[in-house]
């Protein structure tokens, strides 16, 4: 098997040295995702049940454009500027995963880039029948 780096133009343009969307065979590694209005390229720092729908909805529409869906993803990483938002997050993220949801794992990060609330990576596999791009 040979990495790949999957071009999106759903994803935002790496800020550093890595790539938003790298594939393993059927394996699809989606780097941290946030609530970035993609029109704009502006993360928007709103309540925090507005940032995490953009940020899931952000990594929804990046699994979509490379073969994947949410019902592909195997598990989730997840970083709140404040656990105390445990709750509210979980009410919501329930919602994009109805039925057998990830593994997941969820902490609470020191400082989160450009004052978000929520940042989120996912590992998925490519949907049954979805060739490599």
């Amino acid at each position: 098997m040979v990495k790949e780096i999957i071009p999106t133009e759903k994803a935002p343009p790496p800020v550093g040295p890595y790539s938003p969307v790298v594939a393993l065979g059927d394996l699809i590694f989606i780097s941290g995702q946030g609530p970035m209005d993609m029109p704009s390229g502006k993360f928007i720092s709103a309540a925090l049940e507005q940032e995490t729908r953009l940020t899931l909805d952000n990594v929804k529409n990046i699994l979509e454009d490379v073969g994947s869906s949410m019902k592909d993803v195997l598990k989730v990483t997840v970083y709140l500027d404040d656990m105390d938002n445990f709750g509210e997050f979980n009410r919501i993220y329930a919602e994009y995963f109805p039925a057998d949801p990830p593994a997941r794992t969820c902490i609470q990060a020191g400082r989160l880039p450009g004052g978000i609330k929520v940042e989120i990576d996912v590992i998925a596999c490519r949907s049954s029948g979805s060739p490599p791009r």
